[in-house]
């Protein structure tokens, strides 16, 4: 905790949907929750991470979904946010960016935050670095790339901008413990390869299936695993059906159990190619000590260092995806010289107390400046 002071930060989420953004904020929240901190979610009542912040005993304040009610909250969410003597608000999202951020500028919140977690360009870019400037004091990133991407597309200066991509619970994610049941025994008679994702369609999932066929025509003995839920589970389905092997590959749905997925699993694949920070279950996988292979987008190569903590293919290559997945599980060696240093990687620099404690530190600096 701060020596200088006990803060009171409200953190704001639009997504109606479960994903790395939605895991960030419940992160933060719940990390300064557990040092004493006063926190709040701000967001609609019907999205997932309302209902998963009430579930962990996090204060919550509705907004709604509607742009015109959405504008009309913003003078009653001031009085609010005053009322709670609110030192921190952090933004997240697109709409709440502005309408939120708007609300904490009328109400003279000490410091106001806008996270930004994926790469996007801006159409009128000369409006946009208002919800970055006039309507936010600094600027955090989940990745370099899209640090460096606001100051190239935005003229935002690099002091303005900080990196700190999601930290990782340690305890929760490490290679001691129990595989999901469904994917030990399926383990006991060939290689697991999979993906654990929102099932959209910039995650890849397309060439994973392309990659995985390549593979087991070349006489590869694998199935391939897909965990997770979205707008895109038709196509993927349909994809699977039409593989020529829907034995072998396998759609799980969504689960919490996600250490017990990445302990039975032989490799991770990350094949984005577009949008992507700094990916959390490419740093769970490291710190779960699950081989990794990712593309060359965004953040991923920042923690996927080639050789070094993991293997990169060019996005898009299901050539390379598919040669990069085989030379994970024939170079044993080297594997489990890329894993030991992984696990090192996310001890030293991506742990949630770090990320917590590099945060404390942010908001005392930017205060007394």
């Amino acid at each position: 905790m701060s020596e200088e002071r006990k803060w009171r930060i409200a953190h704001s989420e639009f997504s109606l949907g479960w994903g790395g953004q939605e895991h960030r904020v419940i992160a933060e929240l719940e990390g300064f929750k557990e040092r004493g901190h006063d926190v709040w979610l701000i967001a609609p009542a019907k999205s997932q991470v309302f209902a998963r912040a009430q579930a962990m005993g996090i204060p919550t304040r509705e907004i709604p979904t509607g742009k015109l009610a959405l504008i009309g909250s913003s003078v009653p969410l001031a009085h609010w946010l005053g009322q709670n003597q609110i030192d921190v608000l952090n933004t997240h999202s697109s709409k709440d960016g502005w309408f939120v951020a708007l609300a904490g500028r009328m109400a003279g919140v000490p410091l106001v935050i806008r996270t930004r977690h994926i790469e996007v360009d801006y159409k009128t870019p000369w409006i946009s670095r208002h919800a970055f400037t006039t309507l936010a004091d600094h600027v955090l990133t989940t990745s370099d790339r899209i640090r460096d991407g606001l100051a190239r597309k935005l003229g935002l200066p690099l002091p303005h901008l900080t990196t700190l991509p999601t930290g990782i619970d340690l305890n929760r994610f490490q290679r001691k413990g129990s595989q999901h049941e469904y994917l030990q025994k399926l383990g006991k008679k060939r290689k697991l390869i999979g993906m654990i994702s929102v099932l959209r369609s910039w995650k890849g999932h397309k060439h994973f299936i392309e990659a995985g066929i390549r593979m087991l025509e070349a006489g590869v003995k694998a199935d391939f695993v897909i965990t997770g839920e979205g707008p895109q589970r038709k196509n993927i389905t349909r994809l699977i059906s039409e593989s020529g092997y829907p034995d072998q590959f396998h759609l799980l749905g969504h689960t919490e159990d996600v250490p017990g997925v990445l302990r039975s699993l032989d490799v991770l694949a990350i094949p984005s190619y577009q949008h992507e920070g700094v990916p959390q279950i490419g740093l769970q996988a490291l710190a779960c000590e699950t081989p990794v292979v990712g593309s060359d987008i965004g953040g991923i190569p920042e923690i996927i260092r080639p050789g070094e903590t993991g293997r990169i293919f060019p996005a898009q290559d299901i050539v390379a995806l598919a040669e990069q997945l085989g030379a994970t599980l024939k170079q044993k060696k080297e594997t489990a010289r890329m894993v030991a240093n992984g696990r090192a990687l996310v001890e030293r620099q991506h742990s949630r107390g770090h990320m917590i404690d590099v945060l404390d530190g942010l908001y005392v600096r930017l205060i007394r400046e």
